[in-house]
């Protein structure tokens, strides 16, 4: 049988199988596993929270960020708590 994205929810349709999400995430630097572990077990989180919850400094975490969003491991909305800010997800 052919695989086929008709029964797709179009809600999930950006979401990532475990393998295809852990296969890209293998490409990227060491500051982007450790944001994705972080967020793993807590998010969604704003960038200052990832940076005190990695200890990474906002440098590092601004670019772990940038390389997840880049291979669509990560997505972002702004924040209901704080409209100002934005907060991180993993799109698994």
């Amino acid at each position: 049988m052919g695989m086929s994205t008709t029964t797709a929810e179009p809600d999930t349709e950006n979401l990532l199988s475990e393998a295809e999400f852990r296969e890209r995430l293998r490409e990227l630097p060491p500051s982007a596993k450790l944001v994705a572990k972080v967020l793993e077990s807590d998010a969604p989180l704003s960038q200052g929270q990832l940076a005190e919850e990695s200890l990474l400094p906002d440098r590092t975490v601004r670019y772990a960020l940038n390389r997840l969003e880049e291979s669509d491991l990560v997505g972002s909305r702004y924040s209901f708590k704080d409209a100002r800010k934005q907060v991180y997800f993993l799109n698994t």
